[in-house]
């Protein structure tokens, strides 16, 4: 789905690879209140940071489920696809969701996907 796709940029029309390459929690190397969804984008380093109180909202409105990290994956990815294709500023490092946005996201790829037992298999990257 969202962690191996290919976006054209809106401006330039480049076919942009956008391949996803690890979460981590973004309190230990920014000190931020997320969780940083990296992608590399036709080589370039990316990251998606989703705000950690959407999983608290989506605990409550779920009824006790939970964002996993495929799902995580899953909603970076087609947020990041979208902005591709709308437009958006491809000189930044990151971009940071909203809650609200995270759940919109995360909604739509529950719809696509059907249930969390169709996403994909995140890939072990080994280490170097």
């Amino acid at each position: 789905m969202y962690e191996d796709f290919e976006a054209v940029d809106h401006w330039t029309g480049e076919q942009l690879h956008c391949a996803w390459k690890g979460n981590i929690v973004a309190i230990a190397t920014r000190h931020a209140d997320a969780v940083d969804v990296r992608f590399l984008v036709n080589g370039r380093s990316l990251a998606i940071a989703m705000p950690l109180p959407a999983w608290v909202e989506f605990r409550k409105r779920s009824g006790g489920n939970v964002i996993t990290d495929y799902l995580a994956a899953q909603i970076a990815g087609h947020y990041l696809k979208q902005a591709i294709e709308n437009g958006y500023d491809n000189g930044r490092e990151i971009y940071t969701m909203t809650v609200d946005e995270v759940l919109a996201h995360l909604d739509i790829v529950m719809q696509e996907a059907g249930s969390t037992r169709n996403l994909p298999v995140l890939p072990i990257l080994a280490a170097n």
